[in-house]
């Protein structure tokens, strides 16, 4: 047994627990005796459960933040092929609250009879013995009452379950720095670092990272550095090679095109490795700014925010009120990062962004496909762009012409002296 995994049994019972079940997120917390308390309450939060139906939760953790994160990324897919197609899967977590880095995920199991629940346990204590980074629950409904009881596999505990309020900030933010959302070079480089041995494209990419001295921000460029922001389809590229040409600027875009050949290889990869890859792109196109701010203006085809702003609405799966506070540090800019002049974020009425993407006919990334299912993601989105500092998005309405849209971005841009 790792001492992460140690540790965290140490503090099961100071532990909240979250699911979500049937669209509703549900907390509650245990105990080590019968309480006797929030009956009622903890009977309508698994009244849902069928009532033959077998419950179990599978929570991942560690001593290796890669190791886990890869191992909860494919676990779900593990479970799928392992168990009969009317078993029921939902997200899971739990936190210390108000903890950092105390956050671990997994998944909460029903299983549809007392038969598939056998075939589940032994399946279950099999990847146990394996030592995989595993802590396993079972949970009971006493006959007659309203208890719960949560038993524990790993230490063969059993716990009363009782009701918790939701917690002040949403659970996800306690392991946004540096896991979704990279603040410094090294802490993204260290990431790629670790995983250079099972990931061979990784050490290709480590190959193309500036050196430690050239990342440190600089003075002040002697050109302006203009970043366009936008969701698909609302007419970044068209704005941005315009005002290349309205200017007689340099364009960039971020990720950078050397990037390309291993952006669909960390697509695959769960959010760590995933935004790392992203966080390092910009640092590349940092080095190339500053290659080019001494001769010309420079436009920028997305930066830090979209990196940032996606990475939060993906790990914050509520409705936008679930978003860390305006002023948060989760939305601040990483110290070591190159800023911009000024940052124009492009708005589009959503059925007018669908039809433009139906219009050019390209393929989406899973997170624009997910714009186009998810309002209230898509939501989360636009308003992290919004509260990021450092410097903020001046929002640009999208919806006339490109000629029009031009004119506004280069009238704000001659009304603000950035030229």
């Amino acid at each position: 047994m790792s001492r992460r995994t140690m540790a965290l049994l140490s503090q099961w019972t100071s532990r909240v627990f979250s699911v979500d079940m049937d669209g509703e997120t549900v907390y509650f917390k245990i105990h080590d005796t019968q309480t006797g308390k929030g009956g009622k309450e903890v009977q309508r939060m698994f009244g849902n459960i069928q009532k033959d139906a077998s419950c179990y939760s599978l929570l991942v953790s560690s001593g290796d933040k890669i190791h886990t994160a890869r191992f909860h990324w494919k676990l779900k897919d593990k479970l799928l092929a392992a168990l009969p197609p009317q078993y029921r899967f939902s997200s899971m977590c739990s936190f210390l609250p108000g903890v950092r880095d105390s956050l671990v995920h997994g998944y909460f199991l029903q299983a549809p009879s007392s038969e598939s629940s056998a075939t589940t346990e032994r399946l279950l204590r099999q990847w146990l013995r394996l030592d995989d980074p595993l802590l396993v629950c079972s949970y009971l409904h006493e006959e007659n009452t309203s208890r719960w009881i949560q038993h524990l596999w790993n230490n063969e505990q059993n716990h009363d379950i009782v009701p918790s309020e939701a917690p002040e900030s949403h659970p996800a933010t306690l392991n946004l720095i540096n896991s979704d959302v990279f603040y410094s070079f090294q802490a993204a480089r260290d990431i790629f670092k670790k995983c250079a041995d099972i990931i061979p494209e990784a050490a290709s990419v480590l190959e193309l990272l500036p050196c430690d001295g050239d990342v440190e921000a600089r003075s002040k460029p002697d050109f302006p550095i203009i970043v366009l922001e936008g969701l698909d389809a609302t007419g970044k590229t068209t704005l941005t090679e315009s005002l290349r040409d309205a200017l007689g600027a340099t364009l960039l875009r971020s990720p950078p095109p050397c990037l390309s050949p291993w952006r669909a290889r960390f697509d695959q990869e769960p959010p760590i490795l995933r935004r790392a890859f992203y966080a390092l792109g910009n640092y590349i196109t940092a080095q190339q700014i500053y290659s080019q701010t001494s001769k010309t203006p420079v436009i920028i085809d997305r930066f830090w925010h979209s990196t940032a702003a996606y990475a939060i609405a993906t790990a914050v799966n509520g409705p936008v009120c679930d978003l860390p506070a305006e002023g948060s540090e989760l939305y601040r800019w990483p110290s070591d990062l190159l800023q911009p002049c000024v940052v124009f974020l492009l708005t589009l009425d959503p059925e007018e962004r669908k039809r433009r993407l139906k219009d050019r006919g390209q393929g989406e990334t899973k997170e624009e496909h997910e714009l186009d299912l998810n309002q209230v993601f898509r939501l989360r989105v636009e308003e992290a762009y919004k509260r990021i500092s450092g410097p903020t998005c001046i929002s640009v309405d999208a919806s006339c012409s490109a000629e029009q849209v031009l004119q506004q971005v280069l009238l704000l841009i001659k009304a603000k002296r950035y030229l």
